[in-house]
């Protein structure tokens, strides 16, 4: 198989587009992290006023991030979709093309057994990820509530449903958005052999996030412009 079959040419694309859609969970993930764990600004809110406009801000990131998380398993025709990615890096022949055009511009010696050992590992690390939320996989329950979640109250809403309405806790989100950040990463090398470190992304756009949130606090907190301190007390 030569590196220009439409199959590998379809594949980087799809990798590619995972990329972009990682790339916007990322700056909704880091904005939406401090709002959902930080306990100092959990206390700089309070039971203020404000503390309303807080929650529906923080509400909109988390559905924002869970999206952008959920397009990568999109299961229609023409969308991305994981589980077609996975089926090509189960082909022995696109493992070989890619690792004989990454070890040809390389151009050192003979190095194609060992690059295609090196790309292996990072296939099956990839289709390890993939596979725990494939059915029948440990994760597979995770996958399927967070797509409900996501086609009857998030990008959609259904009236009526013969099921309970699901949720998650914070700390599902954060954990499916951490297998995902490390699945894009392996991906981006494997097939593009391109080194991206979503945490190092995410790194730049927390700072942006704490330089953000260190300054909001609800009136009730010494800072706020409405700020007035306690009522003082009266001696009866």
């Amino acid at each position: 198989m030569e590196i220009t079959d439409s199959k590998i040419v379809s594949l980087r694309g799809a990798v590619s587009a995972a990329q972009e859609e990682f790339d916007l969970a990322v700056t909704f993930h880091e904005l939406w992290k401090p709002a959902a764990f930080d306990k100092g600004l959990h206390d700089r809110m309070g039971v203020s006023y404000a503390t309303n406009a807080f929650h529906v801000v923080r509400a909109a990131l988390r559905r924002e991030t869970l999206l952008a998380l959920m397009r990568l398993w999109d299961t229609t025709a023409k969308a991305l979709r994981l589980d077609e990615i996975a089926r090509a890096l189960r082909d022995a022949n696109i493992i070989s093309a890619l690792a004989a055009d990454r070890a040809l511009r390389l151009g050192i010696g003979d190095v194609f057994e060992a690059m295609r050992e090196d790309l292996q590992k990072k296939a099956d690390e990839a289709l390890g990820i993939i596979d725990q939320y494939s059915r029948k996989g440990a994760k597979y329950k995770v996958l399927e509530s967070l797509r409900t979640l996501r086609h009857e109250r998030l990008a959609h809403r259904k009236l009526t449903s013969a099921r309970p309405a699901i949720d998650h806790t914070d700390e599902d989100i954060e954990n499916f958005y951490q297998d995902m950040s490390q699945l894009v990463s392996l991906l981006l090398s494997l097939v593009n052999g391109l080194a991206y470190s979503p945490t190092d992304t995410g790194t730049v756009y927390a700072q942006y996030a704490e330089l953000f949130w260190m300054s909001v606090r609800g009136e009730q907190t010494e800072g706020h412009p409405r700020y007035r301190g306690q009522a003082p007390s009266r001696d009866i």
